[in-house]
């Protein structure tokens, strides 16, 4: 890297640090604090309430404040990253870094506490007096051997988890990839020889872990700065060091090397030579962890080794080793149970739930925050991403349950099927609201035809729906490329084993779809010409006849493309027999709850009558999700305050509607923030007959209902689930471009439950 380069990257650290302000962290109130009745609730006298109940029952101390979901990094700053003992205030930066991951992957509160103490004893008398304040305790770079010290004091005096994330983090994320690496050469851990480099604390933690998972203490080989770790060397010795001493005579790497099935480095640059590599068994594993600079560059091991299964601790090489994949979410299973520690088997379950989840599909969130990299379980994939959402619900209940096991669990779950799905819901932000529909789904057997079935996002769609549900994809597009893409991406399913697949090229149904097209369009300018050129070219069309046909239930089409083009052919082919577009409805979920938008796409300018139709749609739609509707009919006028278009049409729809007896609450016409405002409401037009705000917003033209929409997901946060195509018997969605595989699996869900039409 030239010199240029590197300040341009110092310079960016050192900004991204300092602006738009200082540090990486801020306190935020969880509770109002807007007049004197918050401020009487918040502290005195309103604060002696929660004190007197917590003196009485100490833990209730989780029911009234954060310390339930808080965390302490402690540090004194003695061996920070690879710069060694910078002190406390130097250390700063690493542990609000790490606060922030805390929050970002298992949603825990941390405070970062720096000391200045070198003394391992003084520094956990420190900690220990900390426990009123903190529901976990995780001890950060402590050099060793103090961090031996330090924790074992911590853990005998404390009734909290304390975890030294240096040791067994590391330690639990090369047990997992040691796991799948053995896996993957064909090898068993009682079997292996294991031959190491660094005798610090992470060293001994992985050295401790792959013995409690099946390594043999005789096939370790131990090797520090000094040479071989031998019984009756004095030099550079601890304890912990001499738990793995081989022999009683000096000796180096190099003569130790020779036929092991693993290196563990975790030392420093190029300590691990080619020669010593080429020493090792057949299909060597390598884990030179070793930061920045690695004690073997992969691509040397592999000039040697070319079966070589190697993991280091970059991002830059497969396999990176990063306890980000770990402490998270142990600490997340530990405080949920309420673990007075972590035990050896709940460090067990968190290497077993990471190594079984990459083994698995990977998720299309992992795909796409890594794009262009392969994530299929291999050599070059023994590990899942940090960024995959599901570690958090696999490996925190992985740790939840084994708490429970083990007796340490002071507040053991009920359903832990129940907890991991919650967990999952915090991560999913659709998981939660999806789930009756989900349920539905489940309890029919649907197929449904996919018109871009070569879009990767589809694929993955597809391979999520087969094992979420009990539907059936059939998707459109060439079988090679399908082919191709899913193992590109890394996906399990394949067409015509797993699923149909319609070849818009050469398909022997292709005489029947074009004549069906034809004869449903012939009185409308479509000769048998045309039928047979749009049943090759446009899938939308295809898809439409094959449910039309009956051989699909639904379909769902728009990855690509406009909305309206699409809605064309669905309608031309599949809305007969009563059935028609009445309006595009999407669901936004919020921070504080969902709130559903229509119309976004049917009827640019609805008259009123397909506005009383859409507002009809949307409470029956609503309630498939488990919603009571409560429906605000949006508009520049607010009830009759203006002369204005869509004043006028809201008010003619308020008169269809009210023609008839309704089962669900509208009102209208009404501004947006009144609809969600009660207060508000009730001094512009008391006596509404809507209670509480709006969750459904009915717009007068579509500018509007998409604005909003779009305003809510790019600058509220909103996830959007739709948009739903009302009106067509759940028998067609056109969806947008911008939706995300889990999008794709949401709307599958929907489309996958049979609805009834409304009259």
């Amino acid at each position: 890297m030239s010199d240029d380069n590197r300040e341009a990257l110092r310079r960016a650290a050192l900004e991204y640090h300092q602006f738009p302000k200082p540090g990486k962290l801020e306190i935020r109130a969880t509770k109002p604090l807007a007049n004197g009745r918050d401020l009487s609730r918040a502290y005195s006298p309103g604060v002696a309430e929660a004190c007197l109940e917590i003196k009485a029952n100490p833990d209730t101390a989780r029911d009234y404040t954060a310390r339930g979901n808080l965390v302490a990094v402690v540090s004194n700053g003695t061996a920070v990253l690879g710069l060694g003992n910078i002190g406390g205030l130097a250390s700063k930066p690493v542990m609000e870094g790490k606060a922030v991951l805390f929050k970002k992957f298992a949603n825990i509160d941390c405070f970062d506490i720096e000391v200045n103490e070198p003394d391992p004893e003084k520094l956990a008398d420190i900690v220990c007096a900390l426990e009123p304040t903190f529901g976990a305790i995780n001890l950060e770079d402590i050099k060793a051997p103090d961090c031996f010290i330090v924790e074992k004091i911590c853990r005998e005096r404390m009734n909290i988890p304390v975890f030294h994330d240096d040791q067994h983090g590391t330690a639990i994320v090369v047990g997992a990839a040691a796991t799948n690496a053995l896996q993957v050469a064909g090898k068993r851990f009682e079997d292996v020889k294991v031959v190491s480099t660094g005798g610090g604390a992470a060293g001994i933690a992985c050295l401790n872990m792959l013995l409690k998972l099946g390594v043999k203490r005789e096939n370790v080989w131990l090797c520090d700065i000094e040479g071989l770790v031998y019984h009756g060397r004095e030099k550079e010795m601890t304890p912990q060091k001499a738990a793995f001493a081989q022999g009683d005579s000096p000796a180096t790497l190099a003569d130790v090397i020779d036929g092991a099935d693993l290196f563990l480095g975790l030392s420093g640059p190029g300590v691990l030579k080619p020669e010593m590599v080429a020493k090792m068994a057949k299909g060597p594993i390598i884990f030179a962890l070793a930061n920045p600079t690695p004690e073997i560059q992969p691509d040397e091991a592999r000039a040697v080794a070319p079966d070589a299964i190697i993991a280091t601790g970059r991002s830059d090489y497969p396999n990176q080793v990063n306890n980000v994949l770990c402490f998270p979410f142990i600490f997340r299973g530990a405080l949920d149970v309420g673990a007075t520690e972590i035990n050896d088997e709940m460090q067990v379950a968190c290497v077993e739930g990471i190594a079984a989840l990459a083994r698995a599909t990977t998720s299309a969130e992992a795909a796409a925050a890594y794009r262009g990299e392969k994530l299929t379980f291999g050599a070059d994939y023994l590990i899942p991403k940090p960024f995959d959402p599901r570690l958090m619900g696999v490996v925190a209940s992985a740790v939840a349950k084994a708490a429970m096991e083990t007796g340490v669990a002071q507040r053991p779950l009920d359903d832990l099927a129940a907890y991991k799905r919650k967990l999952d819901a915090s991560v999913f932000k659709s998981a939660f609201i999806m789930r009756p529909v989900f349920e539905a789904a489940r309890s029919a057997e649907r197929k449904i035809v996919y018109a871009e079935g070569e879009d990767e996002r589809v694929l993955r769609a597809a391979q999520a729906v087969m094992e979420e549900t009990t539907d059936t994809p059939i998707l459109i597009g060439r079988p090679e490329v399908i082919e191709r893409r899913c193992e590109r991406a890394g996906l399990k399913i394949r067409p015509l084993t797993d699923f149909e697949i319609v070849n818009p090229e050469n398909d022997p149904r292709y005489r029947d779809y074009w004549g069906t097209y034809h004869e449903l369009m012939a009185r409308q300018g479509v000769t048998p010409d045309l039928a047979k050129a749009i049943m090759r070219t446009n899938t939308t069309a295809i898809a439409a006849v094959m449910v039309h046909r009956g051989e699909a239930d639904s379909m769902i089409c728009g990855t690509f493309g406009q909305f309206l083009w699409h809605l064309n052919y669905v309608q031309q082919i599949l809305g007969r027999g009563g059935l028609h577009p009445v309006g595009a409805l999407s669901l936004m979920i919020l921070e504080d709850g969902p709130l559903f938008v229509a119309d976004t796409q049917v009827h640019p300018n609805p008259t009123p009558e397909q506005i009383a139709e859409t507002v009809i749609g949307c409470a029956r739609h609503v309630r498939r999700f488990g919603v009571t509707p409560n429906i605000a009919l949006c508009s520049h006028s607010q009830f009759g305050n203006l002369d204005c278009d869509t004043g006028n049409r809201m008010r003619a729809a308020i008169d269809i509607l009210d023609s008839q007896p309704r089962d669900f609450c509208y009102e209208g016409e009404m501004h947006v923030d009144a609809a969600l405002d009660m207060d508000l409401r009730d001094r512009i037009f008391p006596g509404s007959r809507m209670k509480g705000a709006a969750n459904v917003l009915v717009f007068a033209n579509t500018d509007a209902a998409s604005g909003v929409r779009n305003i809510l997901k790019m600058k509220g946060g909103g996830l959007e689930v739709g948009p739903i195509l009302m009106g067509m018997g759940n028998r067609a969605h056109i969806v947008t471009p911008s939706i995300t595989p889990r999008g794709l699996l949401n709307m599958s869900a929907l489309a996958g439950t049979p609805v009834t039409l409304y009259s």
